[in-house]
């Protein structure tokens, strides 16, 4: 019996090459040379890289079908593994095309996209932890099986950077917090709700979540010796604009604490009246107007009143980013666009800038609801 050819899923795939000589077609042995020559380099597909630190999950040899299950067995069990991509952007198709088949999920974006570098740069923290909290709330169940092991792989890596530099804790407890209501809810419910993996995997991310949570909660803030200029050593009116800087009010009740002077700076009523205009409508104050006992209003109680009915504004120092042309999700690198000229993605337009729009956490879920 002949040998069939194998035949892939995709059937675009390139095949052999073929030349027509005068004795008929004849297939052109230097591409196939090519071709096995890069099977035995790299058996997985070219756009996928294993991140691990077992640095033998790639051997070299005869024994490929070995090679094969050894991979294949590392990637299922290995609870560190992370799948990535090279690219830092993604195209976000809605419908089959004949180009493209299927859609673009939620999940497959969350792989794509480089969240593990951009936990790293502090403009991105706030953004990826905040995407985080809202794929916590509603979208867990949205998320494939990879895409799930790189969430909270992605986690265990912002918990360890806090714990490490001990910096946003708040953040990260609020994060923990609502991902915990949502597994115990969806464990409770297994067979009634879509989860996808295995019932006891949930429960140990669930005691994870919960040793996480233990660990910010004995964190201790380690007393820094500086002999150098301090904070409290800033004349009064460089303080006061520091503090009209923040617009959360939780950050400036905790830099409050830090010092008599910056207590008595952060409960300044024009200070807490400022930071509502900011955030909320006319309207709204009416709604929840909170008096004190001479007639005047209580700003910093009418503040966090409002924050329990209404959204605040969000602010991020750098977010994802839609180019509205290519219908693309990136990552914009600044350095690199100076630099190189770089969008950050393969735009066509003529004038790529203007047609970049930021992405905010909120807007990044919807792409993704069809």
């Amino acid at each position: 019996m002949e040998n069939m050819p194998f035949l892939g899923q995709d059937w675009r795939s390139p095949g052999w090459s073929w030349i027509k000589t005068e004795d008929g077609w004849k297939r052109c042995e230097s591409c196939n040379q090519e071709i096995e020559r890069d099977n035995n380099q790299c058996n997985i597909s070219h756009s996928i890289i294993v991140n691990s630190e077992d640095e033998d999950i790639f051997i070299p040899g005869d024994c490929e079908f070995a090679a094969k299950k050894r991979k294949k067995d590392h990637f299922r069990k290995s609870t560190n593994t992370q799948c990535f991509y090279r690219e830092k952007w993604i195209y976000v198709h809605k419908e089959s095309t004949r180009e493209r088949h299927g859609y673009c999920t939620l999940g497959e974006a969350f792989n794509r996209l480089d969240f593990s570098s951009a936990i790293q740069d502090i403009r991105r923290f706030n953004y990826v932890v905040k995407l985080l909290q809202l794929i916590a709330k509603s979208q867990l169940t949205s998320l494939s099986g990879v895409a799930q092991k790189n969430y909270f792989n992605i986690l265990d890596k912002i918990v360890q950077k806090v714990l490490d530099d001990q910096q946003n804790p708040r953040l990260i407890k609020d994060l923990l917090q609502d991902l915990s209501s949502t597994l115990c809810i969806l464990i409770r419910g297994v067979g009634k709700s879509v989860l996808v993996g295995n019932i006891n995997i949930w429960i140990c991310r669930l005691e994870t979540i919960l040793d996480w949570q233990q660990q910010l909660q004995n964190l201790q803030m380690n007393k820094q010796v500086n002999n150098g200029l301090t904070l409290s050593d800033l004349p009064l009116h460089m303080l006061n604009n520091i503090l009209y800087r923040f617009s959360d009010g939780w950050d400036i009740i905790t830099l409050g604490q830090v010092t008599p002077t910056l207590y008595m700076l952060s409960e300044d009523r024009q200070l807490w009246k400022k930071l509502c205009q900011y955030h909320f409508a006319e309207k709204q104050f009416c709604r929840h107007l909170i008096l004190s006992e001479k007639g005047h209003i209580e700003w910093k109680l009418m503040y966090f009143a409002l924050q329990k009915c209404y959204p605040i504004k969000e602010q991020y120092g750098d977010t994802l980013h839609f180019c509205r042309h290519c219908s693309i999700l990136f990552w914009k690198d600044y350095h690199v666009a100076l630099l190189f000229k770089d969008s950050g993605h393969p735009c066509t337009a003529n004038n790529p800038d203007s047609c970049f729009m930021p992405v905010s956490p909120q807007h990044f879920i919807d792409l993704f609801k069809f």
